[in-house]
């Protein structure tokens, strides 16, 4: 039977260096981004895993090692939930495509990590055979076979990468992949609330399934984006000075729509680019937490309706009523200079981090959660809850 010692403790296995510096930047992000890290057990995930796959390559020619370490470093970067799921990240691809077995995992790595690791080997089992139905069935689907919930968030970080190195798959797998990703994943990272993730599935299916209209709208982005960072200050500095003088804590910065939202608004408005006017988007993330935070974001709201004139029937409340995965903001559509729309977010920090990190940010804040085996069943069960609801 094969034994970890035997892998861990050879000494054929030399790791390239280019992949042992990242696992070394890899185990600084989980310890700066994780509630607790157990770095020898991530080490011997990694040692195990660049074994197993001493003899595969992706179809980029690259080493196969490299797919597992990054979707690793999208879990412990854009998901940040816990050390079990970025060890599982490493180790999601070898009992489907190794010699290791799922008995291996189990006894090394314990129970928790063996079931997310056949979890994402049944729903491969899934995606491989071709059985796609409708995309709402399939989320049910992948919900039901995922006892885990982690295992879900495991393969929102292994679509990510692979959507980001697309560019090596044959024409028809990449129509087909950037498709599924649209209609499945996409959705599914926004109902978890993965804002980041979620944006960034959209882009990247847009630019394989619709290349001309995504480099169009790329371009017409670029092009005006020294305007529009010009129009921004202009419209910024008068909040600025009047949020000073009242106190407040804040950061404040435009930011632009993702490709795909702007694509959407696009088709649906039947207008080129330079018609859609509310492109112009500002964030204001305030410093003060708690009740304190809510009540200064209503603050912030009157302040800016005070500089400018808001258009009431874009006014969305998230504060006083959070999106089911959490979400919280106040969200305002106002004309600034020369009339033009300028759409307003205002949260605090721990409300931004929900926006951008989803319901294990959530629930951070709302337990006050380290990664202790009964915060994390209830963490898991919450989800659950809200993904079946």
């Amino acid at each position: 039977m094969l034994r970890a010692a035997s892998i861990l403790q050879g000494n054929d296995l030399k790791v390239e260096p280019r992949y042992q510096r990242r696992l070394d930047e890899l185990v600084e992000l989980c310890q700066q981004s994780l509630p607790s890290f157990d770095e020898e057990r991530l080490r011997r995930a990694f040692r195990i895993s660049y074994w197993a796959h001493r003899n595969d390559r992706r179809k980029s020619g690259e080493a196969y090692i490299s797919h597992p370490l990054e979707v690793a470093f999208i879990v412990a970067k854009d998901i940040g939930i816990d050390d079990v799921t970025v060890v599982a990240a490493l180790l999601h691809d070898v009992v489907e495509d190794t010699e290791i077995s799922l008995d291996f995992v189990r006894e090394e790595f314990g129970e928790p990590i063996a079931n997310i690791i056949d979890g994402l080997t049944k729903i491969s089992g899934v995606f491989a055979s071709g059985a796609m139905g409708h995309a709402e069935n399939v989320r049910k689907l992948m919900l039901s076979m995922a006892t885990d919930i982690r295992v879900i968030l495991v393969k929102f970080a292994d679509r990510l990468h692979n959507m980001r190195t697309i560019e090596a798959m044959s024409r028809h797998k990449q129509i087909k992949t950037a498709s599924q990703t649209l209609e499945l994943f996409a959705p599914l990272a926004h109902r978890f609330g993965l804002f980041a993730i979620k944006s960034e599935l959209e882009d990247l299916s847009l630019k394989v399934l619709h290349p001309e209209d995504y480099r169009a709208i790329l371009e017409g982005i670029k092009d005006s984006r020294a305007n529009r960072e010009s129009y921004i200050r202009t419209f910024s500095e008068p909040l600025k000075e009047r949020l000073r003088l009242d106190g407040f804590d804040f950061d404040i910065y435009g930011r632009s729509k993702n490709i795909y939202s702007v694509y959407r608004k696009m088709k649906a408005q039947n207008k080129p680019i330079d018609e859609i006017y509310d492109l112009f988007a500002v964030r204001v993330v305030l410093k003060s937490t708690g009740k304190k935070g809510k009540e200064d974001c209503w603050r912030v709201y009157s302040i800016i309706t005070d500089l400018y004139k808001p258009l009431p029937e874009r006014f969305r409340d998230f504060l006083s009523v959070p999106k089911s995965n959490g979400y919280q903001s106040l969200h305002t559509t106002v004309l600034g200079p020369d009339g033009r729309r300028v759409e307003v977010q205002i949260r605090t920090r721990e409300m931004h981090e929900v926006a951008e990190r989803g319901l294990a940010a959530h629930w951070k804040y709302k337990e006050g959660v380290t990664d202790s085996d009964g915060q994390m069943e209830r963490f898991l069960s919450w989800v659950r809850e809200l993904l079946e609801s």
